[in-house]
Order: C-alpha cells, then sequence, then structure tokens
C-alpha cells in the first residue's frame, strides 16, 4: 500500500456563501431620524438660540475591567534574553538534529517526532522530520499489518498532519469479520490513546474514522483498572481536548511538565524544550512591552464601553503564530483585533441603529473627512482604525512597494456591513435561520480580516494573486471563520444573550428546529467536528502563499476552542485565561543549574 503526498489543484475557487447586507445609503442631511426606543431629546437652555439635542440611552454589557496592569505589562522582562542561554540552545539543537538522523528508519523516530513537535521545537527541524516520515511514507504494506496499534496510529496521525495521503484502511486488522474494532484493543490503553488521537485526522466520508472517535472516546472514559499515572494523565488531557485542536505553545508548556515523566524521556530533548521556550518567552515579553506601549498612547481604553483586553489580543496572535520570529505579525494583529473587538462592542451593544448607519458609511468612504457627522466616541474610534491601518499600509509600501491600502478598506467594510445586518436583526426583534446566520457570521467573526493582516504582516512578497485568493473566501479560511464562529458561540452565547444580543447559532437553532439548548450545542459540536473535518482537507491544498499563513488558519481554531472551552475566556478572562497568560508570558519553566 504505497503512501503518497497529497496534492491538490489550486484552492482558490471561493466557498459558497450569501452576503445578505443591507444597502447602506449616506444621510443626506445633518438631521438623523433616532429610533425612539433609544434616544430623548433635551433642550439647550440657550433662550436666545434653542436647540434640541438628542441623548441616546445606550446599553451596556458591564464588561469586566482589564485585568493586567499596563505598567506592570510594560516592565516584563526575562534573565534568558542574553545570549549566554541563547548559544546553549544551539549546542543542544545540533544534538537533537544528531539524534533524529540517527533514528531515521525506525519506529524511535515517530515517538522522537511526535515529542518534538508537542514539545514545540518543530520548526527547527521542518528539514530533518520531513526526511524521517518520508521514510515511513512508503514502507511496504506488510509491515503496516505487523506494527502494534500504538505505532499504526501514531504514523497515520503525523503523516496526515504532515500532509501524506494515507488511507484510512491501515486500521482494517484491527476489524472483526463484522467491520467493527476488536474489543481486544481496550486492554491496550496507550494505543487507545494513540487511535484516539488519530481519528481527529478524519476527512469528510471517512465514516470509519468517526467509528474509531466513537469507540475510542467510549472505552478510555470508561477505563477503570490502575495505569501508569502518566498515561493516566494524558488521557484526560486528550479527552478534555484533542491534541490536533489544542494550540501550540500551551500545549508545549503543559507537555514539558508532563515529559518529564514519560518512559522514553530524552534527556537533551527536553533540556533544550525548557531552555528554549524561556528564551522565546523573552521575546514574547518585548512583544508585549511595544503593544501595551501603543494602547496607552492610543488612549482608547480610557472609554469604558468596550472590552479592554489587550494581553488577551495579544494571545490571539500568539496562538496562530508562535515561531519567534514574528514578532511585528503578533504585535501588529493584536492591534488589528483590538480595534476589532471595539469596533464590535459598539455594533453589539453601545452605538444606536442610526449611528451604526453613519459609522459603516464612514468606514465605506475610508478617509478623515467622512467622520464629520459621527458623534465623539466614533470618531476617536474612526480616528484610531484608519491611522493604525495607514501605518501599517505606509510600512508595507516602503518595504514593497505594493500599496494594500484597497484590500485593508475592503475587509473592513465586508466587517461593518456584516456588524450591520445583526444591529439589524437586533432591532427588529429577527432571528435568522441557522445557515442564515452563519451566512453573515463567516464574516462578522472577523477571521478574514484577522487572517488577511496575518498574510501582510508574514508575507516577504505580497502579490495580488495571493490576496485575491484570499478574499474569494477559500475552504482553509472559511472553514477557519467556522470553527471560530461556532467556538465562540459555544462559549459566549448565554452571556450575550442575557445581556439583549442578537441571537447566536444555538439560539437560531433552538427557534428553527424547535428543540431545547442541550440539544442545540450538541448540534454546534457536530458541527464543529464536521468543520475540522474540512479543515484537514483544506489545509493540504495548494495556495498561492505559504507558511506561516497556511498554519495560521487552522491555529486561528484552535486558538478560538482555547479561547472559549471553559466560558467565554475573552469577554470574561476568568482564572483559567489569566493563569494561561501567566504561564506564556510572565513565568518562566524553572530550569536546574548547571
Amino acid at each position: 500500500m504505497a503512501v503518497q503526498f497529497l496534492v491538490s489543484p489550486l484552492l482558490c475557487s471561493p466557498t459558497t456563501f450569501s452576503s445578505k447586507f443591507p444597502p447602506l445609503q449616506r444621510p443626506q442631511s445633518n438631521i438623523i431620524a433616532v429610533l425612539k426606543k433609544n434616544v430623548v431629546y433635551s433642550t439647550s437652555q440657550q433662550i436666545m438660540n434653542p436647540v434640541l439635542e438628542p441623548v441616546v440611552i445606550r446599553r451596556s454589557a458591564n464588561y469586566q475591567p482589564n485585568y493586567w496592569d499596563y505598567d506592570s505589562l510594560m516592565s516584563l522582562t526575562s534573565d534568558y534574553k542574553a545570549d549566554i542561554y541563547r548559544e546553549k540552545a544551539e549546542q543542544l539543537k545540533e544534538k537533537v538534529r544528531e539524534l533524529i538522523n540517527d533514528s531515521v528508519g525506525s519506529v524511535r523516530s515517530l515517538d522522537l517526532v511526535d515529542a518534538i513537535q508537542r514539545l514545540g521545537l518543530k520548526h527547527y527541524y521542518n528539514e530533518e522530520i520531513k526526511n524521517a516520515l518520508d521514510h515511513h511514507a512508503f514502507i511496504e504494506q506488510d509491515q503496516w499489518f505487523k506494527d502494534d496499534l500504538y505505532t499504526t496510529s501514531l504514523r497515520f496521525r503525523l503523516l496526515r498532519l504532515h500532509g501524506y495521503d494515507v488511507a484510512q484502511d491501515v486500521f482494517d486488522k484491527f476489524k472483526d469479520e463484522n467491520g467493527s474494532l476488536k474489543m481486544y484493543l481496550t486492554e491496550d490503553v496507550k494505543g487507545l490513546l494513540s487511535m484516539y488521537e488519530a481519528s481527529y485526522l478524519g476527512l469528510e466520508g471517512e465514516d470509519f474514522m468517526d467509528e474509531v472517535k466513537a469507540f475510542t472516546t467510549k472505552h478510555l472514559k470508561e477505563l477503570k483498572e490502575n495505569i501508569n499515572p502518566t498515561l493516566a494523565m494524558k488521557v484526560s488531557h486528550s479527552l478534555e481536548l484533542p491534541l490536533h485542536w489544542r494550540t501550540s505553545r500551551l500545549e508545549s508548556r503543559w507537555y514539558i511538565d508532563t515529559y518529564e515523566h514519560e518512559d522514553n524521556m530524552v534527556q537533551v530533548l527536553l533540556d533544550l524544550a525548557k531552555l528554549d521556550y524561556n528564551i522565546v518567552q523573552a521575546t514574547h515579553q518585548s512583544e508585549v512591552r511595544r503593544l501595551t506601549r501603543w494602547w496607552k498612547d492610543l488612549g482608547l481604553y480610557e472609554m469604558d464601553f468596550f472590552r479592554d483586553r489587550i494581553l488577551e489580543h495579544y494571545f490571539w496572535s500568539l496562538g496562530m503564530v508562535p515561531e519567534e520570529q514574528f514578532g511585528r505579525f503578533r504585535v501588529g494583529l493584536a492591534q488589528v483585533t483590538t480595534l476589532i473587538t471595539v469596533i464590535d462592542d459598539i455594533y453589539d451593544v453601545y452605538g444606536s441603529l442610526d449611528e451604526l448607519v453613519l459609522f459603516t458609511a464612514a468606514v465605506e468612504r475610508w478617509e478623515v473627512s467622512a467622520m464629520e457627522q459621527l458623534p465623539h466616541y466614533m470618531k476617536v474610534c474612526y480616528m484610531a482604525l484608519l491611522n493604525t491601518n495607514n501605518e501599517m499600509g505606509y510600512e508595507i509600501l516602503k518595504e514593497q512597494g505594493y500599496d494594500i491600502t484597497p484590500n485593508q478598506r475592503k475587509v473592513w467594510v465586508d466587517l461593518c456591513k456584516a456588524y450591520f445586518l445583526e444591529a439589524k436583526w437586533f432591532y427588529e426583534g429577527y432571528t435568522p435561520t441557522l445557515e442564515e446566520y452563519l451566512d453573515n457570521a463567516v464574516m462578522s467573526i472577523a477571521a478574514p480580516l484577522m487572517l488577511e493582516n496575518c498574510y501582510f504582516l508574514t508575507t516577504e512578497k505580497i502579490t495580488k494573486e495571493a490576496l485575491d485568493c484570499i478574499e474569494s473566501m477559500p475552504s482553509l479560511i472559511y472553514n477557519s471563520a467556522m470553527l471560530l464562529r461556532l467556538a465562540d458561540d459555544l462559549g459566549t452565547s448565554s452571556d450575550e444573550i442575557a445581556r439583549g444580543d442578537v441571537p447566536k447559532s444555538i439560539q437560531c437553532y433552538m427557534h428553527e428546529a424547535g428543540v431545547s439548548e442541550e440539544v442545540s450545542r450538541e448540534h454546534v459540536k457536530y458541527l464543529i467536528n464536521e468543520t475540522w473535518k474540512k479543515m484537514n482537507k483544506a489545509r493540504t491544498g495548494q495556495y498561492p502563499f505559504f507558511e506561516p499563513f497556511i498554519s495560521a488558519a487552522p491555529n486561528l481554531g484552535r486558538q478560538a476552542q482555547c479561547m472559549y472551552q471553559f466560558g467565554d475566556g475573552h469577554g470574561i478572562p476568568d482564572q483559567e485565561t489569566k493563569d494561561r497568560l501567566n504561564s506564556l508570558l510572565v513565568e518562566p519553566i524553572p530550569l536546574k543549574k548547571d
């Protein structure tokens, strides 16, 4: 059974979805018809020239204040920025490289590749990993049938993860005469866990992979016998969220502690993982300092109607592209997502419908003079939007000679129109169908905007072909947006509905299908599973752009499931989010002294 590289045609045809945006008319005069439900009028006390001034009665989401102290963020520092640590890390990297090369062709190489990836070191060894997996991709069919459950599952998962076309029938030897998985497999906990993780690399139409997922999940949950404590911890961790759905940097921090207790632990690899984690953390701290200074200088944090979440915004970009050399991307995208949150909260809660008409029209014009009729708070936000985007556009024009301004304008207009449609639904008391909601939500979740900016900030050569492909919403981007939207809805919809927001996917399906919230939530979880199958296929396609953009798309879905795993970890930063950010950005891993 030959295993081949998966080669697909260029996947830049647009994903089918409809945009049901209402036409927006610019106001023809300074007299704005304001809805009676949220406006009263007060009369000026100037007798000679009485003026009617609208006073908008605004909703409040009662967002929690920012948890992080700005001065503390701007003073983050680490001993590991010293050159002596980088020199030590380079020595360890070479030793690990020798280990990989020496293991090529053996089953042990699979364990080594898996550990390197989980410890966050993959980007140092892309060539060596490819060489090791090439040997496993073209092994004889007999070898697949000789391997045990653990090895077969691990090889399958790693090959699919790296874009090799390996069929699900490598698991046929574990079926009984009726086509069901053999029950003796439940006695092999290590193999069962490996098979469970492999099942999340399934594709659409692979019904057997769904059976594998159900079988392994059921029996891992029912484990009663005493097993190795480290293995038991890994089982619990994976059942909470599978490895394929986890963000790499956070998973690395967890696995460093776990790997230390593995039976096959390699000390030099563990030493490198710890040291590298602390070195890269020092770089991330410098980025947080720059981002916080920008936020303070911008001054928007003095307003109180939106979620002030500067470190959480950095968390999003860190989850998408964690590699050390892409600091420009992380800072730039955190700035963009901060503005996304501000504008989202204007449309969702704070702005009146008439103000939103004005703001959307101003974004369509994309010029300073367009803000003349905006209320003061919108003028401030609008100028912040233009200035931040113009600064990015200027830097890219200066470096690459490419003007991204039309692309910036278009993607922000698309986002604001999607926001406006949801606001219109709210004011009309309209509950859309699930399909209608999701057609708009893949844009209103802002993933297309985030990913287009990811391309701006990571590529060395911007091309029109790549930008046209991104804006056509190919499956890679569409499914990233869908994962973000559905995970967000699972984590936030209850709180948002309680404060009077537009219905989310859960409420839309409840209304449309006449089912309970519990049933609707299960349906959304099913949609997440199905979307991941599509993403697994999409990320192996051929595109006119390269890494890290291609990985950033599924990573955005992973970061969404991380952020909303225990509720609204973005809007209501709970202890889990605080602990995660502390481990990622504040607390280094203790190292043994030489």
